[in-house]
């Protein structure tokens, strides 16, 4: 997981990840080796977001950070830090948004997780 934390909104029912309860500061890890496609705060909704490419058609998404920790292009490797869990972007507490895409279309991450 890119957290240790609980798992307050599931996936499915119009949404395309799961958020997961922290505390602002947290260490937010990649959940497996790829290159960071996307690190910024242009997604209104989730604030200071990652999005690290993997093999496999995959890409992770890490939402509501507080800071960003990698560069657009940057490769990164499971378990590394890339950010610290916050409360950017829309929410009312502190926590992480993820999400798995396969070829663009949100797929239920815990399949991927152990």
């Amino acid at each position: 997981w890119p957290v240790r934390g609980r798992v307050i909104s599931g996936f499915g029912s119009g949404k395309d990840g799961v958020d997961i309860a922290v505390p602002s500061g947290t260490p937010v890890k990649a959940a497996e080796n790829g290159v960071v496609i996307y690190a910024g705060d242009g997604l209104k909704e989730f604030g200071n977001t990652v999005l690290v490419r993997h093999e496999n058609g995959l890409v992770t998404v890490y939402g509501h950070a507080s800071s960003i920790e990698v560069q657009r292009g940057q490769k990164v490797k499971r378990g590394q830090e890339i950010a610290l869990s916050g409360m950017s972007g829309t929410t009312d507490s502190p926590k992480l948004h993820f999400e798995v895409r396969k070829n663009s279309a949100p797929v239920d991450p815990s399949g991927y997780l152990e």
